[in-house]
């Protein structure tokens, strides 16, 4: 059993035989889609978000227990490491105890009461805190020493107090019992800075704002801290004062002498100079910590959703970037989604130009089979939606607006001027336009996730954090669907289990090299790609046209030979068994169970035949706004409008009206039930029908209802 099994077992709820097959695997390099799908029989058949949690419970013990060898060094190097204190030290469950622990030990910068140290004031301090009934000012007397720089019984006595406020902070039990009341009892406030009323008008809500810390909500927790992050609030967290100081209390002072009081003046010191920072710095740390882990949450749902919205698929495509005065970028892309045409159109001007928009569109249309036409969502979006749809073109020709936010991320990025070297932004983004109506998972993955607009306070967040449970996402979707490793950008590739981008680089240039693969086990003829790498890839990469139909489906290499003894048992070929159902339906999975592959993975193999090269995302089906109603000036309060849901959040959801302002609907108006939760009621890329509530013009809000 792996030393942190236990741990994370119970943390986890998950048997420690799973927890401790898991460690293994990722000790061996294996990727969490790879585990997930691939190693079911030995993890007990755990799922993505299992295997997750177990890697990073475990990268975090990881370093706590690093931490404890630093500090154990540190610690032994000043000849003071005790067994006890390192059994302390190895047994310190959270970071926090941890520094705790070294708190004493810790080398500082020279503060006061090191300073009173070295004026041989420690003996008077060490003698007051017994609080034994002492005459301080003989003791304090003794101490007097104009060799020592202490002038008076005074000035002792501060000195021994600074070094009384040192050992009180540095007490781990009364940290701990601090912190705890910090957790459970602790106010978030914040106000506005003097003289800044009218530059901070956009957080007046929290201008005289105070909550529970534990209670507050992780968009307000971030609102406030991007307010103090712009000068425009003060935040404190802090518990009661008088709490705070009972605890000192109890466990420091015993008695009401002149020593005793001696050490209350230094608890109190010791508090408010010491403890309070130290403590409020931790708390508002863990706040922002417990934030962004909730935004982060929030985001990942929205991308999934985004990432996993269905594919119009291999469609030629006509996509048009709208504009007004700069006209209308169209390109056409043939079914694999290459550039093959593109010109500019001119909807406003003379009916000279009118005219030649209705040629270029037809004539584009008719040489290029057009099946279907993307329009950016952007400005002029719908009056280039209603111009494409004034030509009555063949009905079977689908319109559809698409979600543009990112492309022109994309079109101005090294990877669209790798792509398209010859060609303009505007170029670009028309192309990423009609791709991502073909494939949004394909083209998405080109463009860094925080730009999508999916998510709330994502530059507020941890920045390192963020971009590791992004990449996982992007690297679960990916792998689930699967990537065609013949038409698959360098950038799809380097998301897929085990490659990466050199790896990625690496397939690209074996097949421009070699015509493209021809079967799957030709990935052990890449440069650069060991044993290890194929195992983890091969499962989730397909050779569409192949010689092998089983390099269409999500059978990996390793269980061929078990597909193959099935066949053969069937008297029939591989051949004929893929895609049988009448075949498939009649093998018997308990005949093929051997020690290291059980049921779970044979079921996964007979799903896989019988449907070979089956998408996991819903079937596409085109959207349509409301005619008519193209612009705010359009709406009017009790509309009903179909919509597309562009962004969730804690407090509600974003929805595309297709009048080029997102409405909100609050969480109060989602359903006519109590919805704690807005991702358990809609999903990014969602259809939902929405009432219009209020409009507000001016300031570009819409209030929506889905009641």
């Amino acid at each position: 059993m792996n030393k942190y099994t236990s741990t994370i077992s119970k943390e986890l709820s998950i048997s420690s035989d799973q927890v401790t097959a898991t460690i293994e695997l990722l000790d061996q390099d294996s990727t969490v889609p790879f585990i997930a799908r691939y190693r079911k029989e030995a993890t007990g058949n755990l799922d993505e978000v299992a295997v997750t949690n177990i890697r990073d419970r475990l990268t975090q013990l990881r370093e706590l227990d690093k931490r404890k060898a630093v500090i154990c060094k540190s610690i032994e190097e000043q000849g003071k490491l005790t067994e006890k204190l390192k059994s302390d030290i190895l047994a310190a469950p959270t970071m926090a105890v941890l520094e705790d622990l070294y708190l004493p030990y810790k080398p500082k910068r020279r503060t006061k009461a090191t300073i009173a140290k070295e004026k041989g004031l420690e003996p008077l301090a060490e003698a007051i805190f017994k609080q034994e009934g002492i005459d301080i000012e003989k003791a304090a007397l003794e101490f007097v020493s104009h060799a020592k720089e202490v002038e008076s019984t005074e000035e002792a006595l501060v000195g021994a107090r600074d070094i009384m406020a040192e050992w009180i902070n540095e007490e781990t039990e009364v940290r701990k019992a601090l912190r705890k009341l910090f957790d459970d009892e602790g106010v978030l406030t914040s106000k506005v800075m003097r003289g800044k009323t009218e530059e901070a008008a956009k957080y007046r809500d929290y201008f005289e704002y105070s909550e529970l810390a534990k209670n507050a909500p992780s968009h307000r927790i971030l609102a406030i801290r991007r307010g103090e992050k712009e000068s425009l609030l003060s935040v404190r967290v802090l518990p009661d004062e008088k709490k705070a100081l009972a605890i000192l209390e109890n466990h420091f002072i015993r008695g009401n002498g002149a020593d005793a009081r001696q050490v209350r003046l230094a608890l109190q010191d010791s508090f408010k100079r010491l403890l309070i920072p130290s403590l409020e710095t931790e708390a508002r740390m863990n706040l922002k910590k417990r934030a962004d882990i909730a935004a982060i949450d929030i985001f990942k749902q929205n991308l999934n959703e985004l990432l996993m919205a269905p594919a119009a698929g291999e469609k030629a495509t006509l996509a048009i970037d709208p504009g007004l005065r700069t006209g209308c970028k169209v390109v056409c892309l043939n079914e694999q989604g290459k550039l093959v045409d593109n010109d500019t159109i001119y909807l406003v001007g003379s009916e000279g130009q009118k005219q030649d928009a209705e040629e270029t569109i037809r004539a584009f249309i008719k040489k290029h089979k057009i099946e279907l036409i993307a329009i950016g969502n952007g400005t002029a979006s719908r009056e280039t939606e209603s111009f494409i749809k004034s030509l009555k073109l063949d009905k079977s020709i689908q319109v559809v607006l698409v979600n543009e936010s990112g492309a022109s991320i994309y079109s101005a990025s090294d990877v669209a001027r790798e792509e398209f070297p010859d060609h303009d932004v505007t170029v670009r983004g028309s192309v990423s336009i009609g791709r991502r109506l073909m494939d949004p998972l394909a083209e998405l993955v080109k463009i860094d996730a925080k730009s999508i607009g999916v998510g709330q306070y994502q530059h507020d967040v941890d920045q390192n954090l963020l971009k590791q449970s992004l990449d996982d996402v992007v690297t679960s979707c990916v792998n689930q669907v699967g990537v065609e490793v013949n038409t698959a950008s360098r950038q799809l590739l380097t998301y897929v289990s085990g490659l990466g981008p050199t790896r990625a680089e690496a397939i690209v240039k074996y097949r421009d090299a070699n015509g493209g693969f021809k079967r799957r086990d030709e990935l052990t003829q890449v440069e650069g790609l060991g044993p290890k790498a194929v195992e983890q890839a091969a499962g989730f990469l397909r050779v569409r046209a192949g010689d092998n139909p089983l390099d269409n489906t999500g059978v990996h290499l390793e269980t061929y030979p078990i597909v193959a003894q099935i066949a053969k048992d069937l008297n029939c070929s591989v051949e004929e068994l893929v895609g049988n159902k009448d075949l498939c339906n009649t093998i018997d999975l308990d005949q093929y169970v051997t020690e290291t592959v059980g049921l779970p993975t044979l079921e996964d193999i007979k799903e896989e035949l019988l449907k070979p090269g089956r998408d996991p995302r819903e079937k596409f089906q085109a959207f349509s706004f409301k005619e008519g109603v193209e612009s705010v000036s359009d709406l009017t309060v009790g509309m009903k409008l179909p919509g597309i849901v562009t962004n969730v959040t804690a407090f509600g959801c974003f929805v595309d009206i297709g009048v080029h302002q997102d409405g909100l609907v609050h969480v109060s108006e989602l359903s006519e039930k109590y919805v704690k939760d807005p991702a358990d009621v809609v999903k990014v890329h969602q259809k939902i029908n929405v009432t219009v509530l209020e409009i507000d013009e001016k300031r570009g809000r819409i209030a929506l209802s889905a009641k």
